[in-house]
């Protein structure tokens, strides 16, 4: 059984590369995490044989559970109302969370988005894990 650190380690390997570049699935009959990922050597997943048979769920990317833009949208509605069509004119080119947090960064706020990104990042893997019957060992 896998712990809520074990979920949360696969998630952000899955969400450090652009959507579908980097992939994990969870055995459910043994608990083990398995990564694979098209930006490297890494594919645990093809050497762990076929999976067909074999109770699975794959690790969601945050995109997947709105954890992206629709994030950052959040937090400015509630902390930076009056800038939000600047903020949302950096998403219009690359380069977007680096202009975003350079003005968190101006506003103080930088940590409080830290915090807040990363409380609602668990609750929405725990919800996640609840939704897909994942039992945890902490």
């Amino acid at each position: 059984m896998p712990t809520f650190s074990d979920i949360a380690e696969a998630f952000d390997f899955v969400s450090m590369a652009p959507y579908g570049q980097c992939t994990a699935v969870l055995r459910l009959d043994t608990g083990k995490i398995l990564c694979q990922s098209d930006m490297g050597d890494l594919d645990e997943i093809a050497a762990a044989g076929d999976l067909e048979g074999v109770p699975y769920v794959e690790i969601p990317h945050k995109n997947d559970l709105d954890l992206g833009q629709e994030l950052v949208f959040e937090f400015v509605d509630k902390h930076l109302p009056n800038a939000y069509e600047r903020v949302r004119s950096f998403f219009d080119r690359p380069g977007a969370y680096g202009r975003f947090k350079d003005l968190l960064e101006d506003k103080d706020l930088l940590q409080a988005w830290y915090d807040f990104e990363n409380a609602r990042q668990e609750q929405a893997l725990r919800q996640w894990c609840a939704d897909n019957d994942v039992p945890l060992s902490d």
